[in-house]
């Protein structure tokens, strides 16, 4: 029997409360500390951390990454500028997605590149196999800790641990890099997965013990909360950010998870193009939409979605939304019945079950959510800003 991973901060759970951990994609990972609803307010509301150490991490570096990286992603790479950041995809050639991902600018033909756990070998081989000689790729995830703060306290505590550092000017989709961390050297990042205003801190593997406790004692007067897997599902889920696997997979495209700012198809040649250009010429064919149930009844992962009698698609993520108290999904359906309003039916342990599409994401009223967004779909434009709507 294969034993399962764990991260550097393993260890620690037990310290803030107590962890219950699941197999998560071959990762001993805490569902929850100390409940999913507890966890999730105090984000909102206050700051919560998360270890999100299984992520992976890849440095690309040489003559040429910007091009090689460029023409693997969707994104805008050629705009970026040292120490800043862009949320982009790599793309089949159909336009499905390899994998969604963060590509960090350290400095000129030095790169980062933040990739989903479950598609670390996959995602590895894809690029390796597309990158010319001069590019050196190295695969650091295994010795790469990251910690997320999120939540609008998320400011004050970090700058309790690591002083200002210029975090107050640090802009969303921008890094810095520190010395004076808790003793480490760290990237610190004005990202996160919450819809929150929050960063996330890369550091070598056997300095995030040190990280984790020196936040969790400074978030202590602010009512900072360990966090686990259940609210960081539900705290994306609201604002409709996507979950591959869910939202995002081989056979859904960027443009039909309502996704398409984030690709820039004035940039010049990318794996996927042709498909994409096509895809938003026709129109897409499905459309990742929100729904609220009518009837009394959860929508989940898998369950399929009716209309006229006949299966339109099927629901990605579904929960009942700790913020707002209301049974709510994301489904992927035909695009004509996409419309606000459109009354559809869920099937739910065999009955048919009313449901309304409804605007999404579901949770964005906060300042910093905004901001995360304009700044994700503006900043590493280069020449086809009338192609880079949804």
């Amino acid at each position: 029997m294969t034993s399962l991973k764990r991260t550097p901060l393993y260890p620690l759970y037990a310290e803030t409360g107590e962890p219950r951990c699941i197999d998560f994609g071959g990762w001993e990972l805490p569902v929850q500390f100390s409940g999913i609803q507890k966890e999730h307010e105090a984000v909102r509301e206050r700051a919560g951390l998360f270890d999100v150490s299984h992520m992976g991490e890849f440095l690309l570096s040489g003559e040429g990454a910007c091009e090689a990286i460029s023409f693997l992603t969707t994104g805008g790479i050629a705009a970026l500028e040292d120490g800043q950041a862009v949320y982009t995809f790599m793309c089949y050639e159909n336009g499905g997605v390899v994998d969604d991902l963060i590509v960090y600018r350290i400095r000129e033909e030095d790169y980062m590149l933040v990739v989903n756990a479950g598609n670390i070998d996959k995602d590895a081989d894809w690029i390796k196999s597309r990158l010319p000689e001069s590019v050196d790729f190295r695969d650091v995830s295994d010795g790469t800790a990251l910690i997320a703060l999120q939540g609008p306290a998320s400011l004050p505590i970090l700058k309790k641990v690591c002083g200002d550092k210029g975090l107050d000017d640090l802009k969303p989709f921008h890094f810095i890099e520190t010395g004076e961390f808790e003793g480490t050297m760290a990237y610190i990042s004005r990202t996160g997965y919450t819809g929150e205003d929050g960063f996330e801190i890369y550091a070598a593997a056997e300095h995030a013990p040190a990280i984790w406790r020196g936040l969790i004692a400074a978030g202590e007067e602010f009512g900072l909360l360990p966090c686990g897997l259940g609210a960081r599902d539900t705290l994306r889920f609201e604002a409709k950010l996507p979950l591959y696997g869910q939202e995002l997979s081989a056979d859904i495209t960027p443009l039909e998870a309502g996704l398409g700012y984030f690709v820039k198809l004035g940039k010049g040649d990318f794996i996927g193009r042709e498909a994409l250009a096509a895809q938003k010429e026709a129109g897409a064919p499905r459309k990742l939409v929100g729904l609220e149930m009518i009837d009394r009844g959860i929508a989940r992962s898998h369950y399929p979605v009716f209309a006229g009698g006949r299966q339109i698609g099927e629901v990605t993520t579904g929960t009942q939304s700790p913020t707002l108290k209301r049974n709510l999904a994301l489904a992927l359906i035909e695009a004509e019945f996409a419309p606000l309003g459109t009354k559809i039916e869920v099937e739910i342990r065999g009955k048919r079950l009313q449901a309304e599409i409804v605007k999404a994401p579901f949770y964005k009223n906060t300042p910093a959510h905004k901001a995360l967004i304009a700044e994700s779909a503006s900043a590493p434009t280069l020449s086809d800003k009338g192609v880079n709507t949804p």
